[in-house]
């Protein structure tokens, strides 16, 4: 398993939305792609992707911007990823030999506690309250 860098993406710039969250403001792609340095064309693919799966809601227009489409501790990690990148872990389906189905029982529990983990930590564990909260290496 691997942690793409879109889905990276995709969490830091929830977790900026989330911290909007509630304020009437609306998150702008400008102000997404300077806070969160994530590079503001590959920022719209994800800002696509997150409002087909459900996750935010769009404003067109001067006042426009971005928002989530539901309270920050109903979003999972497990949600984020899933709309980017698909399974977290997925099968190969390939289980022959003697080995395959005792591996394949393997990997699915395997990926049934990825799941449970991932569905633990929602978007408001993510969120910096103030910039002391930052880290900076």
């Amino acid at each position: 398993m691997k942690i793409s860098v879109k889905v990276e993406y995709a969490c830091r710039v929830l977790a900026e939305m989330a911290r909007l969250q509630g304020t009437g403001e609306l998150a702008q792609i400008e102000h997404l792609a300077k806070t969160e340095t994530v590079p503001a064309n590959f920022l719209a693919q994800i800002l696509s992707e997150l409002r087909n799966g459900g996750l935010i809601t769009s404003k067109r227009g001067i006042q426009g911007g971005y928002a989530l489409a539901r309270p920050a501790d109903q979003i999972s990690l497990y949600d984020i990823m899933k709309v980017i990148d698909g399974e977290l872990l997925e099968l190969s389906g390939n289980h022959a030999g003697r080995s395959g189905g005792r591996l394949k029982e393997v990997w699915t529990d395997l990926r049934a506690t990825l799941d449970e983990k991932a569905r633990g930590y929602t978007l408001d564990t993510f969120i910096v309250k103030d910039t002391a909260e930052m880290y900076h290496i």
